[in-house]
């Protein structure tokens, strides 16, 4: 082994390769603080150095472990002390903005804040947006097809990349930038990637399509009192706002009365409690015409009894009071010893029924149990978390209810998080056994010594 990280010394030089306590500084996730682990962090700042890199890991059937801002699931980068982590830290360039044809060129370390950054300077806009804007990468960002708040408009990370380049296990880079939004040339193989959670290449360099920027926005906190009233608001929003629908999120009222209670920085902007809170946000360039239709679209909806109340945000401040709700989590800790959060997807029609029996069965798992909903309601993605004490049942029997229920429903075990390590006892539920052994078929001939992300999605 120790002539194999010589040997990749000499690649990447010095600073390009990380161990000991300096890989032990580093958290092994966003979610799990406990030291990374890794005989070394491999950090080649060119494509030429990380092809090189990836050619002696596979002669040597060394695994590799890609890297991205580790803000994701805490298995997706789960790593021992034999393993090798790669990160693209150094290779950060937006190399162009193309205005005219509104794309841009980066690396896939490249920092999803920055991009939105640089794109904002040239008039425009990359429009998939995370909490996690300020570290995770566009590299990351791809190999889980990210989603976001503006799904319903923008679509997924696999909707905004034009062209990408990847290195394969055994150094082998398969570069398609021609970043054309109509392109019928034979396979479309930047999706393979894309997704792939790192297990079939490592994503270095990304075209991504980007949007003219809107200059008005325009959102609002609605409270309903029936599931009802929710799918309908959401198709009454969507026909008025004429493509102005950007984001549409749902709270269930035990989620939305932790994050505004007592013990939380934020507070609900109307009097009463209420079963359903819709946070509704449009775009626009105009922003008189746009705060009118938005306006009337509302006074409509209020009307024909399709919502109960609703506050417009007035101010910049007033929106990110309002999104700030919907984001926060920090009540979570106080109220309970532990939490397991899930990211699945489901027909909106079947979300209510789903929630209420889910309540039932964790209730008879656990009378203590408490969920919480919310999510991303016309993309058809909620994140539950359940709320644990001390004392209560393992990881693996919330998992069994939760996933029973799930494939009750026909449901996706994830929406945008991936399968990693943790869910991937549980994707048969949402992919059939020839489309497992598809995927399977893929990864050996990808990478036929199973040197990347070995253990990932499934396994061989």
């Amino acid at each position: 082994m120790t002539d194999l990280l010589n040997a990749l010394r000499e690649i990447v030089g010095e600073q390009g390769v990380l161990q000991g306590e300096a890989v032990r500084s580093r958290q092994s996730s966003y979610w799990h603080r406990q030291p990374m682990q890794a005989q070394a962090i491999l950090r080649p700042a060119t494509v030429a150095e990380l092809s090189a890199c990836l050619r002696l890991c596979h002669a040597a059937g060394q695994p590799v472990i890609p890297l991205g801002g580790n803000t994701g699931l805490a298995e997706a980068t789960a790593s021992t002390a034999e393993h090798m982590m790669l990160s693209l830290e150094r290779m950060q360039r937006i190399e162009e903005v193309d205005e005219a044809g509104r794309s841009m060129t980066v690396e896939a370390g490249a920092i999803l804040q920055t991009v939105h950054e640089r794109a904002v300077e040239s008039g425009l806009l990359f429009p998939v947006d995370l909490g996690a804007r300020g570290s995770c990468t566009i590299g990351g960002m791809m190999a889980t097809n990210a989603g976001g708040f503006s799904v319903l408009r923008y679509g997924m990370m696999r909707e905004r990349v034009l062209g990408l380049e990847a290195v394969l296990a055994d150094g082998t880079v398969i570069s398609s930038l021609g970043g054309y939004l109509k392109n019928n040339t034979g396979y479309d193989l930047k999706q393979l990637f894309i997704g792939s959670e790192g297990t079939l290449g490592v994503i270095t360099r990304a075209v991504l399509r980007l949007e003219e920027l809107p200059t008005a926005r325009t959102c609002a906190m609605i409270a309903v009192r029936d599931f009802t009233q929710v799918t309908a608001l959401l198709k009454h929003l969507d026909r008025a706002a004429n493509g102005a629908l950007c984001a549409l999120e749902v709270m269930w009222s035990e989620f939305f009365s932790l994050n505004t209670g007592v013990h939380s920085a934020h507070r609900s902007p109307f009097a009463e409690v209420w079963p359903f809170y819709l946070l509704v946000e449009w775009q626009g360039c105009d922003e008189n015409d746009l705060r009118e239709r938005f306006e009337q679209a509302l006074a409509v909806a209020f009307d024909e009894d399709l919502l109960t109340d609703a506050v417009i945000a007035q101010s910049l401040n007033e929106r990110e009071a309002l999104w700030a709700i919907r984001e926060a989590s920090e009540p979570e800790e106080l109220f309970f010893d532990r939490t397991q959060g899930f990211d699945v997807s489901l027909a909106i029609r079947d979300m209510e029924v789903f929630v209420c029996r889910l309540k039932v069965d964790l209730a008879e798992l656990d009378e203590r149990a408490t969920l919480l909903v919310f999510g991303h309601l016309a993309d058809g993605n909620l994140h539950l978390t359940v709320g644990l004490h001390e004392s209560g049942p393992s990881h693996a029997e919330v998992e069994r209810v939760v996933y029973t229920c799930v494939q009750a429903f026909a449901g996706a075990v994830s929406a945008e998080h991936g399968i990693g390590l943790e869910k991937k006892a549980w994707l048969p539920i949402s992919r059939q056994p020839a489309e497992l052994d598809l995927m399977r078929l893929l990864k050996r001939t990808l990478d036929p010594r199973g040197i990347l992300n070995p253990g990932k999605i499934f396994d061989l």
